[in-house]
């Protein structure tokens, strides 16, 4: 087990993390975090005040993550220098990480919003900070990719479309849960990159 302060508090949120996506907030306990982690309680209080205080610590994490996610997709897509070519780059660099993305995590957002001991008003602010980092990002995208494209169709609102692809890879997330299979997520992120390539 690291000694270093840091590395231990980092240790057993990754632990949390994996049983509270497996089994729930509240049907964790301390104890199991401890168990799996071969921690004692003096190490998990010494970092969390609070079993509240871990799951803040939990959500805030994996919202900096994902808006970590966000960033690198964009950063993939930065060398396009069409902004119509852009926005699809960046699509596809998800469809291309779309087993990563299910094989790092189910999704913490999930287990946030439906248990009631999670979604307090300080996680739900982090989530929304998510959503919103999201939406600005996307919509920007499509935005500059809309005014490289003008047509006389009538296109979703830039925020609004951005949404669906927060959207569909949280449900991408549920499905992949529940078939056991990375693949549905693939094949959503596809599928929302055709529509939008019809849009252009």
């Amino acid at each position: 087990m690291p000694r270093d302060g840091g590395t231990t508090r980092e240790h057993l949120l990754d632990i949390a993390e994996r049983l509270v996506e497996r089994n729930g907030f509240a049907a964790t306990s301390v104890d199991m975090i401890l168990s799996e982690a071969r921690s004692s309680k003096g190490a998990f209080f010494h970092h969390f005040s609070s079993k509240r205080a871990l799951a803040h610590a939990l959500v805030e994490r994996y919202v900096a993550t994902d808006l970590g996610t966000l960033a690198a997709g964009l950063e993939a897509a930065s060398a396009e220098t069409d902004p119509a070519a852009r926005l699809l780059s960046f699509l596809d660099y998800f469809v291309g990480r779309a087993e990563a993305l299910t094989s790092e995590s189910a999704c913490l957002y999930i287990a946030v919003l439906v248990e009631q001991d999670l979604l307090d008003e300080q996680n739900a602010a982090h989530v929304e900070r998510a959503i919103v980092g999201w939406r600005v990002a996307v919509a920007d995208l499509l935005r500059g990719a809309f005014a490289a494209r003008p047509t006389a169709m009538v296109r979703p609102v830039p925020e609004d479309l951005a949404d669906q692809l927060f959207v569909v890879i949280e449900g991408g997330f549920l499905m992949c849960r529940a078939t056991g299979s990375p693949e549905p997520m693939r094949t959503q992120l596809l599928v929302y990159r055709q529509l939008v390539a019809a849009l252009l």
